[in-house]
Parts: C-alpha cells; sequence; structure tokens
C-alpha cells in the first residue's frame, strides 16, 4: 500500500509531462508529428528572437529601463497570446480537415469496399511487396472495417486517426514556451539599466539562442554544434538589425 502510495504522484506527474510534450504511454518516441513537439519549438525561439530584438530596438533608442520594460513585457504578452490563438485556430482547423477526410474515406470504403480493397492492395505492391502478397494482406486488412478505415488513412492520406493532436494542448504550450523565450532577454532590466542591461541582453540572448538550437539540434539527431550555432547566427542578425534601426530612430527624433 505504501508503494501504491508512493508511485501515484509520479504517476499523475508524468502523465502531465506526457500531456505537455506528446508520446504515447510506455514508448520512449516523442510525437514529433503532432502539434506539441512544433509549437514548443517555435513558441519557445519566437519569443527568445521577437523580444530579444524589440528589447535591444526600444534600447538602441533609449536605454531608460521603464520604456524598455514596458516594450518588453507588452511583447511578451501580445505574442504569447496571439501564438497561443494561432496555434489554437490552426490546429482546431487541421483536425476538423482530418475527421472531414476520415469520414470521407469512412463513405468510401461502405459504397465500394471491393474497390477500396483493390487500391489498398495495389498502395502495397507501389511499397515493393508482391502482387499476391499485397492482395492477401489487403484482404485480411479490409475484412475488419476499423482496420480498414485506419488503414487507408495513413497510408492514403498520410494521418494517424488515433493521434490527431490536442488544439488546447499546443495552445498552452506554445503560450508557455513563447512566455519562457522572450522573459530571458528582459530579465536584465527589471534590475538594471544602461549600457549593461544591453550587454546583460546581448549575452543571455546569446546563450539562450545557442541552448534551444543545441536542443533542436539534439532532438532532430542533427549536428548539435552547427544547429546552434545556426540558431545563434540568426538572433544576431535579427537584434543587430533592430538595435541599429532603434539608434537610428532614437537619434532622429533627438
Amino acid at each position: 500500500m505504501a508503494v501504491a502510495k508512493e508511485t501515484q504522484p509520479v504517476r499523475r506527474f508524468t502523465g502531465i509531462g506526457r500531456w505537455l510534450v506528446g508520446g504515447t504511454p510506455g514508448s520512449r518516441h516523442r510525437d514529433v508529428q503532432g502539434g506539441s513537439t512544433r509549437a514548443g519549438v517555435l513558441g519557445a525561439g519566437d519569443g527568445l528572437l521577437t523580444n530579444l530584438s524589440l528589447v535591444l530596438g526600444v534600447a538602441g533608442a533609449s536605454t531608460n529601463a521603464s520604456a524598455v520594460r514596458l516594450a518588453g513585457v507588452a511583447g511578451l504578452l501580445a505574442g504569447a497570446f496571439s501564438m497561443a490563438a494561432g496555434e489554437l485556430v490552426s490546429v482546431r482547423a487541421q483536425q476538423e480537415m482530418v475527421e472531414r477526410e476520415i469520414q470521407v474515406e469512412r463513405q468510401e470504403l461502405a459504397d465500394d469496399p471491393e474497390g477500396e480493397r483493390q487500391e489498398l492492395a495495389g498502395m502495397y505492391r507501389a511499397q515493393g511487396l508482391s502482387a499476391e502478397d499485397a492482395s492477401t494482406v489487403a484482404r485480411i486488412l479490409s475484412a475488419h472495417p476499423d482496420i480498414a478505415l485506419d488503414t487507408h488513412a495513413r497510408l492514403e492520406l498520410g494521418i494517424d486517426p488515433q493521434a490527431p493532436g490536442s488544439a488546447w494542448q499546443a495552445a498552452v504550450i506554445s503560450f508557455l514556451a513563447f512566455s519562457m523565450g522572450a522573459i530571458l532577454p528582459l530579465f536584465p532590466w527589471f534590475f538594471t539599466e544602461g549600457t549593461g542591461a544591453v550587454i546583460a541582453s546581448v549575452i543571455i540572448g546569446a546563450i539562450a539562442a545557442l541552448a534551444l538550437g543545441a536542443a533542436i539540434g539534439a532532438m532532430a539527431g542533427r549536428n548539435v554544434m552547427g544547429t546552434a550555432l545556426r540558431q545563434l547566427a540568426v538572433a544576431a542578425v535579427a537584434a543587430a538589425v533592430t538595435y541599429a534601426v532603434g539608434s537610428l530612430l532614437g537619434v532622429s527624433t533627438t
């Protein structure tokens, strides 16, 4: 009984973690095709680049901490809500399109089961099976309506009807990821201002860009250093351009 009580919080934690990052219970694989991973990566990257550029752009015109904080917090909130709303709408629309296509496929299976069986056999032949083996596999799968629908959805439509993704999950992850990325370059301005705050924002932004790029490279199984440097280069260009524009506008308005 004691063991059961101790493992219950762990189960709740892993359940929440699985809801946030995606994946199947008992599997070590992540849900790389669903909205969770994409929303997290895009949210963190956009939050970092957007607010790093915004903070340095405003700082280029004026290093007054109040002005930079106001712009940074406004950018964080506007961007986070915008990203979350965009994910909610886009994932929901994708779900509706997937459901529509599955319904069409279900109707086709009901109206012309023999034609759909031959179509399924043709898809397996295209993947390299012999005509006899492809026909046998298609006949076995077509004998079970649910399995036939699932197979047609995966092979013909390229979708997984069992894992449509959660619009709210993608929205929450996008909001949190954007907020975490956006708060980093803004953080020094809550404690200091002037050139020191600018330098601190640049250093924090560079480290965060490297870390994000490395994480993306590790998840994708690619060169971690190359991906990290690529992310740093993108952040550096965006920050330099906005800081230069802010400096020019600051000079022109004074």
